[in-house]
């Protein structure tokens, strides 16, 4: 019987192809995403390189924690879990809530898949040595450490924004490195280095989505994105498919797959004792794993 991955938005771009290369290694793999079209489309390309048992689609929007927690709900149902990639991810122009009433970039970035890995922990314990990998981003290095709230200080930009959910996530990664070292769960962090994709398809056009001091070398800054989300997604799962399955890191844990599948260097910062302490903080009392809906954020 194969063993299971699971791949959050995993129906397109970085998350379809990370799906398509667990497959390849023999993985039987669920897809998670919101539309069942796409689902059903993504279904088709992974099936075609399988190696291991069908692929699955399960539906979910996880910019909702109650439907974070059904998720977790109906994947441990199905049993001990090999492999978890947390590659969800979004970057929004404007500034928005979830329907729990907490800003959007936090919510999908960084309490989704917190709250997801949370709850599955015993299902991957039950299938030791077992690999969570989340997937984080360079734009942590334009972010505000700062954790006290939800929001940060001062206006909203999206893409500061989303790296600071970036960089909450990276720090949680770091501190669930630690906390389940010698139990067989090892989680490791994987950076795409961006790609051409609907999330940077459009999202990245426009200065408003830095800070003002940015927007003043927009010309530059926007040649820099279009560099940087150019690449074919295949290309970008490749640091992701590595971080799941590669021999090399077994045993290894709280380690960062760069670019190019080579561990890399943590971002500055995310280490930091004082943020992993204020994101665990805000983490457990936005997103409690006991079921409650936590402090809602208007």
């Amino acid at each position: 019987m194969s063993e299971r991955a699971v791949v959050t938005a995993g129906t397109g771009g970085i998350g379809l192809e990370t799906a398509k290369g667990l497959a390849r290694h023999g993985f039987a793999v669920t897809v998670v995403g919101r539309n069942a079209e796409r689902g059903t489309s993504a279904i088709e390309e992974i099936a075609a390189v399988a190696a291991g048992a069908a692929p699955r689609f399960v539906a979910a929007d996880l910019a909702s924690l109650d439907q974070v927690r059904a998720l977790a709900a109906h994947l441990t149902a199905e049993g001990p879990l090999k492999v978890l990639v947390n590659n969800v991810g979004a970057m929004f122009p404007r500034h928005r809530q979830t329907v729990d009433g907490i800003e959007s970039s936090f919510a999908v970035n960084h309490l989704s898949p917190y709250l997801l890995t949370e709850l599955l922990l015993d299902r991957l314990q039950a299938a030791a040595p077992s690999r969570i990998v989340n997937v984080t981003s360079a734009a942590v290095k334009a972010a505000k450490r700062t954790f006290d709230a939800v929001e940060p200080p001062g206006g909203y930009y999206g893409f500061h924004w989303y790296g600071r959910a970036k960089l909450a996530n990276l720090a949680y990664t770091l501190h669930l490195a630690e906390r389940l070292r010698g139990t067989g769960v090892t989680v490791l962090a994987a950076d795409p280095g961006g790609a051409a994709t609907s999330m940077t398809d459009g999202t990245m056009t426009s200065p408003t989505i830095v800070s003002p001091p940015l927007r003043l070398l927009w010309p530059l800054v926007r040649r820099t994105f279009t560099r940087a989300t150019a690449g074919p997604a295949s290309v970008a799962a490749s640091p992701s498919v590595f971080a799941a399955t590669d021999a090399s890191l077994d045993g290894q844990t709280g380690v960062l797959i760069g670019p190019g599948a080579r561990p890399a260097t943590v971002f500055r910062g995310a280490d930091d004792p004082r943020t992993i302490e204020k994101v665990l903080e805000l983490s457990r009392r936005l997103a409690p794993l006991d079921g409650g809906h936590g402090v809602r954020h208007k």
